[in-house]
This record gives C-alpha cells, sequence and structure tokens, in this order.
C-alpha cells in the first residue's frame, strides 16, 4: 500500500495532472451551477477529451474532477435561485435557500463550500485506508439490502415535514411514488400510466419534476408576491456576513463529521450514491437534534445545510470504491466513468491496486487535491456569485425562467418536457399555496423506482417476500425504518405527557 502510495503521489503531482485537477474541477463547478446540465451530461460530453489524451491517470483525474467539481457547484443554484439540477443538491435547498433568503447567501455558500471541502477530504481519507476492506463489504448488499435501504429513505419523510406536517408529508411522498410508476420498469418492459403519449414511455423526467416542484413554483411567487423585495429575491443587495463564527463552526463540526461518515459508507454500496446520502445525512441530523434546533429545519437551519453537503461529497468519493475495487458502477455517472475505462483498456476490479497502482491511487490523491482546489477558488468568489440576488426581480424572474425551460427541454430533449414543467409547477405552486411540502414528493419520486426494481428483483429470488426475514441485514435495515416512522410520534406523545405534568403542577 504504501509503495502504491507513492507512486500514485508521484503521477498525481506532475503539472499535466495538477493541470487537469484544476480544469476538470473549473468546469464541472460550473456545469453544476446550471440546471439540468448534471455530471452525467458533462461527463458524457468530456469522454472524447478524456480518451484523446492516451494516459489513463490523466483522463480519469480530469473525468474525476468534473464529477465532483458538479457535485459542488450544484449547491450554487439550489442556495441561490431554489433550482436544484443535479438530484444530490435537492436537500442543499431546504435550508440553502431559505437563508438566502434571509440575506444570508454569502454565509450559506461559505457553510456549503467548507462542509463540500470537509465531506470530500474525509472521504478520501477513508477511500485510501479502507477501500480493500469496504469492497468485499459492498459485495454483501443485494437487492434485497437496496429494497431495504430506499425503505429507510421514505421512512424518514417527517423530517422534510414541518410540525403537524406529516400526514400532509405522507400523501406528498406517495403523489411521489405514484409519479415514479410513469413509463417502463426495469423488469416489466411495458408503458404505463402513458395515455398514449410516446414521449411518456421512458417516464417523467427527474430535471423536469426538480424544476417544476422548486424553480418554477418560486419564480411565480415572485411575481404574485408584492412584498418581495423590488431589489432581488434575498431582500438585500449588500452581500455580508460570509465568515463562519466561531459559535457556527462548532455547531456545524460534529454534522459535517457524522455526516462525512455516513455519506462515504452509503456512497459505497453500489447503487444507493449520493442523493440518498444527502436525503438520509438530512433525515438523521434533523431527528436527532434538539427540539428547538429542529424546528429551524427548514427555515434556515446552519445544521440542515451542512449536513446534505457534506454527506453527498462523501458519498461521491465512496462510490469510485466498488468502481475501482470491484468494476461495478454505483451510479449513473460512475457508469459513464465505468465505460471511460474500458474504452482506455483499462479494467477495473480487485487488480487494479496491484496491477495498475498508479491509476488508484493518483485518482484517490487527486480528489483530496480537487476539493483543495475548489475550496480555494470558490471562497474568494462567493461575494460575486451571491450577488446574483441582487439583480432586479424584473431581470432574475426571466432568468429563472430561462434556466428552468432549458435545463426541462435538455433533460429528454423534446417538447412535451416543456408542457410537463408547465402543468406540474401549476400544480406545485397550488400544492405550495396549501402549505403541502413539496420534498417528500421528489423524495418519492427518486427512490420509487428503485424501490420498485429491487423489491421485484427480490421477489423472484426468493419466490415470495421471504427475504424479510431470511436475510438478516434486510430485516435490521427494515426494523430501522419501523423506528424512523414511530420515532416522530412518540418524541410528540414524550412533549405533550411533560406539557400535561408541567401544567399540572402549575
Amino acid at each position: 500500500m504504501l509503495e502504491g502510495l507513492i507512486e500514485g503521489l508521484v503521477t498525481a503531482f506532475t503539472f499535466t495532472n495538477i493541470l487537469m485537477v484544476i480544469g476538470g474541477v473549473l468546469i464541472g463547478t460550473f456545469i453544476g451551477m446550471l440546471p439540468g446540465l448534471g455530471p452525467m451530461s458533462i461527463i458524457a460530453i468530456m469522454i472524447p477529451v478524456a480518451i484523446s489524451i492516451g494516459d489513463p491517470s490523466t483522463a480519469l483525474i480530469l473525468l474525476a474532477g468534473v464529477y465532483y467539481g458538479a457535485i459542488f457547484g450544484g449547491s450554487t443554484s439550489s442556495i441561490l435561485i431554489n433550482a436544484p439540477g443535479v438530484a444530490s443538491t435537492v436537500a442543499t435547498s431546504f435550508d440553502g435557500y431559505p437563508l438566502a433568503r434571509q440575506g444570508k447567501a454569502g454565509k450559506a455558500l461559505t457553510v456549503a463550500a467548507v462542509s463540500s471541502f470537509a465531506g470530500g477530504t474525509i472521504g478520501a481519507v477513508l477511500l485510501m485506508i479502507f477501500a480493500p476492506m469496504l469492497a468485499t463489504v459492498a459485495l454483501l448488499f443485494h437487492s434485497t439490502e437496496y429494497f431495504a435501504l430506499m425503505v429507510v429513505g421514505l421512512s424518514a419523510i417527517a423530517a422534510f415535514a414541518g410540525t403537524g406536517q406529516v400526514s400532509k408529508a405522507i400523501m406528498m411522498t406517495i403523489l411521489g411514488l405514484m409519479l415514479g410508476t410513469v413509463g417502463e420498469a426495469a423488469l416489466f418492459p411495458a408503458p404505463r400510466f402513458t395515455f398514449g403519449v410516446q414521449d411518456l414511455q421512458s417516464g417523467l423526467s427527474f430535471i423536469t419534476l426538480a424544476m417544476a416542484m422548486f424553480a418554477l413554483p418560486e419564480a411565480i411567487y415572485l411575481v404574485l408576491d408584492p412584498n418581495r423585495s423590488k431589489t432581488g429575491s434575498g431582500g438585500t443587495s449588500e452581500i455580508k456576513d460570509l465568515r463562519i463564527t466561531k459559535a457556527e463552526a462548532k455547531e456545524i463540526a460534529p454534522v459535517v463529521g457524522r455526516q462525512s461518515l455516513q455519506g462515504f459508507f452509503i456512497g459505497v454500496l453500489p447503487g444507493a450514491g449520493a442523493t440518498i446520502a444527502s436525503f438520509l445525512g438530512y433525515a438523521v441530523e434533523r431527528n436527532i437534534a434538539r427540539k428547538e434546533d429542529r424546528d429551524k429545519f427548514g427555515k434556515g437551519a446552519l445544521k440542515g445545510l451542512a449536513a446534505p453537503e457534506s454527506a453527498n461529497n462523501a458519498a461521491c468519493t465512496g462510490s469510485f470504491v466498488p468502481l475501482l475495487t470491484l468494476g461495478i458502477p454505483g451510479s449513473g455517472t460512475t457508469a459513464i466513468l465505468l465505460g471511460a475505462l474500458i474504452a482506455l483498456n483499462v479494467s477495473p476490479g480487485p487488480r487494479l491496486m496491484v496491477d495498475n497502482p498508479n491509476i488508484f491511487w493518483s485518482v484517490i490523491i487527486s480528489m483530496y487535491l480537487g476539493n483543495l482546489v475548489l475550496l480555494i477558488l470558490n471562497l474568494p468568489l462567493i461575494p460575486y456569485i451571491a450577488k446574483i440576488l441582487a439583480v432586479p426581480r424584473n431581470y432574475l424572474i426571466p432568468f429563472i425562467l430561462f434556466f428552468t425551460m432549458m435545463g426541462a427541454y435538455i433533460g429528454q430533449n423534446n417538447a412535451t418536457e416543456l408542457l410537463l414543467l408547465v402543468g406540474l409547477g401549476v400544480a406545485a405552486t397550488i400544492l405550495r399555496f396549501a402549505n403541502f411540502p413539496l420534498a417528500p414528493a421528489l423524495i418519492g419520486f427518486i427512490l420509487g423506482r428503485m424501490l420498485e426494481d429491487n423489491f421485484a428483483r427480490s421477489m423472484q429470488l426468493y419466490d415470495g417476500i421471504g427475504f424479510v426475514w431470511e436475510r438478516p441485514m434486510t430485516t435490521g435495515l427494515l426494523f430501522l425504518a419501523i423506528v424512523l416512522v414511530i420515532l416522530p410520534s412518540w418524541r410528540a406523545r414524550l412533549a405533550r405527557i411533560r406539557a400535561r405534568g408541567i401544567a399540572d403542577g402549575d
């Protein structure tokens, strides 16, 4: 391991590879800021460039830089205009955008940058130490465990609901699950609920739904609400309060540490990835928070911003464990990276560390360098990026609408997406007026298809639902899901008993 690490250091610190790290993270950051152009799109575009480089180490360093740069940059549009174009930054908008609305866009971007750096750095260290061992653990997870993991994700919906809104959150989750059934399923290739519309055969696009749930209602709100600032959506043209105070650093440090660890280990599991890591990170931190802190979630809590940002960047690093050590892609993006590796005549798997240690270790070291470059480049730019909120409202609304529609159209490259965007956006705005939380619907949509596919495979393998009690890990995860469902109600009951006891005492 030590010899491989030294060889990786020598490879990563060549002038060409350092340039590739800087270029990759810059490209990824700016692409990640644009709703609709996520890491999958840009990596697919960059593959011919990477192959033309020739050197597999340099090519993979470039593509990896683009990958985590895009995840890092995706938080910017989520925080500033409530338009998460990448699934893993949806949870960032839950508290990031309210902070921007309170005139704290600079602080929100700073917290996101520092949390992302910490998550990526901790993930890189863990990858270096535990990669071979974690590859063995990842093989223990089958479709039954992935089904149970999706149930755990769905059971955490109470974390995305306000006080007294759990029933509404459940209804919105069910709506999201229903929207996820549109189109063909992986195991049953027959159109469902398409109503004869050919463009719906592949299902609804995540980008379209995300834009319709968050960005379009925000643009409509800017038009309808005369009390909003005339200078921009942030309420002030002055960008201030960029620094994190000692008290705030003390508040978010444990969150960053916990979610970097949790996010990394979720990212190690093939098929889990940064999206589930960010949602679970947010849910866990809200559920373990004290009541006064829990009530701040969704209203601009720094913990609610630091948790998903740490988790998703650590998960991105963790996703390289199954890719490099087993040759198993953990997500759509790492599947594209696997294709690039094969095109470069590199065979990822258990022998990669032995046969090509310079490739394996240089990529890991470049991840740390990339996170450092992202932090150094982005922190000085935060005051200028945050000035998007100082744009006058009559310019900001067309800006939001343009990127919303562009993101929806690019996602599927057909005009039907624009009609769906408008229809779903109007429906989401009405639901928002009725005080329904929109995040659970998107969570249900994202996790619904993976839940269905893994449940169907499990049923086929075990000829029924016997897998629930035949596989201990599946049973344990489902038990955790039950605890997550019961815990909020149990806490509420304890609070009522305490209140009654205080009243009786008085």
